[in-house]
């Protein structure tokens, strides 16, 4: 059996859909089954609640589990969560534990959740578990964030200067996960992934225009306006900190090299961010009623 955590937010949910789309069996566990209907009504999907920080509501989640993909919410406890989580399941006799992680994760990092992950990476390799670690970019999704001033005023107001990123799709994230827990020799190796183009936020925002039709302009502000932007907008204080700190590093280039072995390895076609746009248009245009992504969903 194979066990994903965190199934309820944008990286994990998209995973059981991969699964049920494969029409392959999974277990899902969530710390609420009241936020899980739509998992429940996916073929092949089993929905099991238990908190990641109390092993003893573990028992029910881990039982008969070999694999694990493990995901939780980018928040304070995030260490500490994953963590406990590694010792209830050695305990409970899971093989393998394949690490859904954060791009360029060092433990010097000044990117708060990049160094956790870098920790948490750290913790599993010692565990005496076999251990994968997956390292995505930026995810596409985070500029369904940007749908509001999108609509409003025709532009992304980001402190991006002239920096380049990656971004990669959650959809090729969710099909690398999948082949990283179904095929074999995967274990002790780190897999960074990339979308396969380096982008400005200029040509972000060029995209977006040509998948609306409408023109959309980058316009580059400064880290005091996103982080004063972030916090009316309801974004923890610590969080809004972090993506300050992540920023910084951004616009040094760290994250503008593009990693294609990834998708080569696992034999996933790239998508690009044009079809990424594409496939989202009645979103960027405000006429889906999805107004972004959470902000508590994803660190990317």
């Amino acid at each position: 059996m194979i066990l994903v955590t965190g199934a309820t937010g944008l990286s994990g949910s998209a995973v059981i859909r991969e699964f049920a789309r494969q029409q392959t069996p999974v277990r899902t566990l969530v710390r609420s089954s009241a936020k899980a209907h739509d998992l429940e009504l996916l073929p092949t999907v089993e929905v099991v609640e238990g908190d990641m920080l109390r092993p003893r509501t573990l028992a029910d989640a881990l039982s008969g589990v070999e694999r694990v993909l493990l995901i939780s919410s980018a928040d304070q406890q995030m260490l500490e969560t994953q963590c406990a989580f590694i010792d209830a399941a050695r305990k409970a006799g899971v093989r393998h534990i394949v690490k859904f992680s954060g791009l360029n994760s060092a433990l010097d990092s000044p990117f708060l959740f990049t160094r956790m992950h870098a920790e948490i990476e750290r913790y599993l390799e010692r565990s005496g578990l076999a251990w994968t670690h997956l390292r995505p970019s930026q995810f596409m999704q985070v500029y369904l964030r940007e749908v509001p001033t999108i609509v409003a005023e025709s532009a992304l107001f980001l402190p991006m200067e002239d920096a380049k990123l990656a971004p990669v799709d959650v959809e090729d994230i969710a099909k690398a996960a999948f082949a990283l827990l179904h095929t074999p020799g995967h274990e002790g190796k780190s897999y960074e992934m990339t979308g396969p183009e380096a982008l400005s936020m200029t040509e972000i925002a060029e995209q977006i225009s040509l998948a609306i039709g409408k023109t959309v302009r980058y316009v580059n502000i400064s880290q005091v306006e996103r982080k004063r932007a972030l916090l009316a907008a309801g974004v923890p204080p610590y969080f809004a900190d972090a993506l300050d700190a992540q920023g910084s590093e951004r616009r040094k280039g760290a994250e503008a090299v593009v990693h294609p072995e990834t998708h080569a390895t696992l034999q996933i076609r790239p998508t690009t961010f044009a079809e990424f746009a594409l496939r989202h248009t009645a979103a960027f245009r405000g006429e889906s009623g999805h107004f972004g992504v959470a902000w508590g969903m994803a660190q990317k």
